[in-house]
C-alpha cells in the first residue's frame, strides 16, 4: 500500500465510521477499487486497525462525558449512596450494552473477516439495513431522553450492534435505528450509539494490532497504517461534530437515499464485471 492509498482510505474511514452508511462496506469497496486484496488478513488487519483512530475522535470529543461517566463508575463502586445517578447507570449500560458484540465478535472473528467481505453482502446488507432504518425513522415515538435509558434499551441496542459486523449494515445504523426503536429521540440514540461504540472498536483494532501485527508488517506495512489511521482520527472528529447536528434537527432517510445509490451502482459494477466481489 502507498502513502496515497493510506490517506484516501484514512480519509473514508473517519467519514464512515459515525454515519449510518457502513465504515467497513465503505472500505471493502474503496480497497477493492484501489487493486487491494481485501480478503488478505494484512489488509483485514489494516481495516479494523485504522478504526481506532476515528475510535480516539470519538473519546476525544466525548472526553469530559467519558470522563464523567468513569469517575461517577469508581464513586458507585466505593460508595453505595453514590449509585443512584443518572452517570452511574449510564457507565453501567454502556458496559451492558458492548458485552454482546464483544462476544460475537470474537466468536465470530473469521466469518466476518472471510466470507462476509463479499460485496455482493456489502450490497444486500446496504439495502436490507436501509429497510430497517427507514421503519425506525417511520415508527420510532422518539419521546424519550437520554436521561430515559434503561437497562433493557442496552441490552438490545447492544444486541442489535452485533449485527453491524455484517459489511454494509453499519455500527451507527444499527445502534441508531434500535434506538429510535426503543423509543429515544434522534440525539439520545446517536449519543449512546456513539459511547457504544467505543469500547467495540478499540477492543477490535487492539486485538488486531496484537494479534495480526506481523500480516500487517509484511503486507500493508506499518507507516500507511499509521498514516491512515491519523488521518482518520481527524476526519472523524469532524464527522461526528456534523452528524450530532443533523440529526438535531434532521431525520436520517437522506441516509437512507444514499445507501439505496450506492447499493444500486455496487449492484451494476458487480454485474457487469467491472468491479470483482472478492
Amino acid at each position: 500500500m502507498n502513502l496515497f492509498q493510506a490517506v484516501l482510505l484514512g480519509i473514508v474511514e473517519g467519514l464512515t465510521e459515525f454515519l449510518p452508511v457502513s465504515s467497513t462496506g465503505h472500505l471493502t469497496i474503496a480497497e477493492r477499487l484501489l487493486g487491494l486484496r481485501v480478503g488478505g488478513v494484512g489488509v483485514t488487519a489494516f481495516t479494523a486497525i485504522i478504526q481506532v483512530g476515528a475510535i480516539v475522535a470519538a473519546i476525544v470529543y466525548f472526553r469530559h462525558d467519558i470522563g464523567r461517566l468513569i469517575a461517577a463508575w469508581v464513586r458507585g463502586l466505593l460508595h453505595r449512596d453514590a449509585r443512584h445517578g443518572q452517570d452511574w447507570r449510564m457507565a453501567w449500560w454502556v458496559i451492558i450494552g458492548s458485552a454482546p458484540i464483544g462476544v460475537v465478535g470474537l466468536l465470530g472473528r473469521h466469518l466476518v473477516t472471510g466470507a462476509l467481505r463479499s460485496l455482493w453482502v456489502v450490497a444486500a446488507a446496504l439495502i436490507g439495513w436501509s429497510i430497517v432504518m427507514a421503519l425506525a425513522e417511520r415508527l420510532g415515538r422518539r419521546t424519550r431522553s437520554e436521561q430515559d435509558l434503561t437497562a433493557t434499551d442496552a441490552i438490545v441496542i447492544g444486541v442489535v450492534q452485533c449485527i453491524a459486523l455484517i459489511p454494509g449494515v453499519s455500527r451507527s445504523g444499527a445502534t441508531i435505528s434500535a434506538g429510535l426503536l426503543r423509543g429515544l429521540d434522534r440525539v439520545a440514540a446517536t449519543r449512546f450509539a456513539f459511547l457504544l461504540s467505543i469500547p467495540a472498536l478499540v477492543a477490535a483494532g487492539a486485538f488486531e494490532a496484537v494479534t495480526a501485527a506481523g500480516d500487517v508488517g509484511a503486507g500493508v506495512g506499518w507507516i500507511p497504517t499509521i498514516i491512515a489511521t491519523g488521518v482518520s482520527l481527524v476526519v472523524g472528529y469532524a464527522s461526528i461534530a456534523w452528524l450530532l447536528r443533523i440529526v438535531a434537527r434532521h431525520s436520517i432517510v437522506v441516509f437512507i437515499w444514499y445507501r439505496l445509490a450506492l447499493a444500486a451502482v455496487l449492484i451494476v459494477l458487480l454485474a457487469t464485471g467491472v468491479v470483482a466481489a472478492t
